[in-house]
């Protein structure tokens, strides 16, 4: 019973903490609309309340901390607490994107199996998923997992990232690379950035502020990568 309950409050408190990114993401868009000086204010101490356990942010909350004081107005105010506090995050955030795409890229294309590249592309997308919401601060339990997934699904349709078939591969691979590569490693690169894909859409979900001062992460990097790295394993298989 004792370990029913702890297993309980371990998922309220990951469900709070998901639903504080929820509130903090929609708080920003309408500080944003509003440009009320006090409402961004009270919004940025409640970042860095939210990200005062992540190491990582330490320089950057000590530097809004000086630079506050000299931001009247609201907008510039979240633009200052988007750049000091979520950079480096930002930056974690796509290397874990690039290196699950990477890494379903070399499986999926030397795996003998169709239903082996399924699983493992429903893995590594469902482990990205939680290691991106842990970066920015949300730590989900398994019902906030559920949750994030969800979210991370509604992202994706929201904005029109989900893609298949003949078209999906014309529009990433395209310019002649399917024809150069092996079909394995075409469709290596193809499910990697699928799964790009669904970490762009995971950020999106987790990240407490939304891209304003800071650059989006784009497919296009990461298509890059995944390219380069095919050819050079198609030339190796020759």
């Amino acid at each position: 019973g004792l370990g029913l309950l702890v297993i309980i409050l371990r998922e309220l408190l990951a469900l709070r903490r998901l639903a504080s990114v929820e509130r903090l993401q929609r708080r920003a868009a309408e500080a944003a609309e509003s440009a009320d000086q006090a409402h961004a204010r009270a919004l940025v101490d409640d970042m860095v309340g939210f990200l005062s356990g992540k190491p990582e942010t330490a320089a950057g909350r000590k530097a809004l901390e000086g630079l506050r004081d000299d931001v009247i107005d609201g907008p510039d105010l979240l633009r200052l607490a988007e750049k000091e506090l979520l950079e480096i995050l930002d930056v974690r955030a796509r290397a874990l994107v690039t290196d699950a795409a990477k890494r379903v890229s070399i499986v999926t294309a030397i795996s003998p199996r169709a239903i082996v590249d399924l699983a493992y592309v429903a893995f590594e997308a469902a482990r990205l998923v939680r290691r991106l919401s842990e970066l920015y601060g949300a730590r989900p339990g398994t019902l906030g997992f559920l949750r994030l997934l969800r979210s991370t699904l509604a992202h994706l349709a929201v904005t029109g990232t989900i893609a298949a078939g003949d078209s999906f591969v014309q529009q990433m691979v395209g310019q002649g690379l399917a024809a150069r590569l092996s079909a394995k490693l075409g469709e290596g690169v193809v499910n990697g950035m699928m799964t790009a894909r669904i970490g762009i859409a995971a950020i999106e979900a987790t990240r407490p502020l939304p891209f304003v001062a800071l650059r989006r992460p784009g497919l296009g990097d990461i298509l890059a990568v995944l390219t380069r790295l095919a050819a050079r394993g198609d030339e190796a298989r020759k």
